[in-house]
């Protein structure tokens, strides 16, 4: 079958204090990143987006040969407004804080900036275009993972956001953005937003209109499985714990609604820290929901569409890159032989070569 491509990774996020992770040293930052590309390959994904965090230099270790791991689409730094989900501070942190928390600062463990206001917005999108990311990320809604930004609430602006979209249209690319809501999806893809990440609370009006407009979702259920069951003795901030169910139950009801309203949902598990190795987890709670064959096509097909990469990514035709799994069992009957780390695929090539046999 085709190598697997998962839309919604963070391969700085080493841990999942994300706070406390934009303060660590850079090269440890680094170096811990380095098993999470490798056990992304090994369990077939041979293609990913970074959502945040990782820049061109991660991009450049992996096409060097430098380092194995999967083919990577990289977001640079994602945008946030002051007190939005990309803003790591505390109620009591300014923004001179002596805590050492930094909202602009370049650090490999920082997943996100905090730019406010047009002008500054705009900078910031062509900063990191500059810097080599392949899309932007930006924050259009609250989070769990960010102290002080209910999950309701709304990120950037119209003006914001159409200025972020204009400038990622300039390079021929396109923009992701964080929501849960059905206020904040509509708001931002109206303004021309191509991928909605996570989108749990949509309701059936608003997912209409993204499949008018041509909107995919990228639903990450399991991160939501690995907050509640490990969050908490992996250091999850209590306030980001206590966010969680929010989202967490509407996972698999969101997909639905979806599925009802015809838009196209890519694969994608935003997991943190030690939870990275339940990546394919994300296939176990779909099928649920949708069939394998369905779930499947969210990581191949659908996700090749997102990276404008359909006739090179996601089949094994003519003229593709060959990125080749071998699978013991078929998933179109069970996802059970794409779970674990790989024990049943025990072939994984990436662009014709073999990245691991097992054979």
């Amino acid at each position: 079958m085709p190598g697997l491509i998962d839309l919604h990774v963070h391969l700085v996020a080493v841990s999942m204090n994300l706070q406390s992770l934009a303060n660590q040293p850079n090269v440890l930052v680094t170096l811990r990143s380095l098993p999470i590309l490798n056990g992304m390959l090994r369990r077939g994904f041979t293609t990913v987006r970074d959502a945040g965090g990782a820049g061109h230099a991660f991009k450049q270790a992996v096409q060097s040969g430098l380092v194995r791991g999967p083919r990577l689409f990289v977001s640079g730094r994602a945008l946030s407004q002051t007190g939005g989900h990309g803003d790591g501070r505390g109620r009591s942190d300014y923004l001179a804080a002596s805590s050492g928390i930094c909202p602009t600062c370049a650090r490999v463990g920082a997943i996100a900036r905090v730019a406010d206001g047009v002008d500054a917005v705009r900078k910031a999108a062509r900063e990191e275009l500059q810097m080599g990311a392949d899309q932007i990320k930006i924050m259009a809604g609250g989070g769990v993972a960010s102290p002080t930004d209910p999950v309701d609430a709304l990120g950037y602006s119209e003006d914001e956001v159409r200025a972020v979209v204009g400038e990622a249209a300039a390079r021929r690319t396109y923009v992701l953005a964080h929501a849960y809501t059905p206020t904040a999806i509509e708001r931002v893809v109206r303004c021309g937003v191509r991928t909605i990440e996570h989108g749990n609370l949509i309701d059936a009006p608003t997912a209409a209109l993204m499949a008018e407009l041509g909107a995919y979702v990228v639903p990450t259920l399991v991160t939501y499985d690995a907050l509640a069951n490990e969050g908490p003795s992996l250091g999850l901030p209590p306030a980001s714990v206590a966010k969680v169910e929010d989202v967490r139950g509407a996972g698999l009801r969101s997909l639905e609604i979806y599925r009802s309203a015809g838009v196209k949902m890519g694969f994608g598990s935003d997991l943190l820290g030690e939870s990275h190795r339940l990546q394919s987890d994300e296939f176990r709670l779909r099928t649920q929901v949708l069939s394998p064959a369905e779930v499947i096509a969210s990581a191949t097909l659908i996700g090749a569409e997102v990276l404008g990469m359909s006739d090179r990514l996601g089949r094994l035709i003519p003229g593709a890159l060959a990125d080749l799994l071998l699978v013991d069992g078929d998933p179109l009957r069970s996802v059970d032989c794409l779970l674990g780390q790989g024990e049943r695929i025990p072939l994984v090539m990436k662009a014709g070569v073999v990245e691991f046999d097992a054979l």
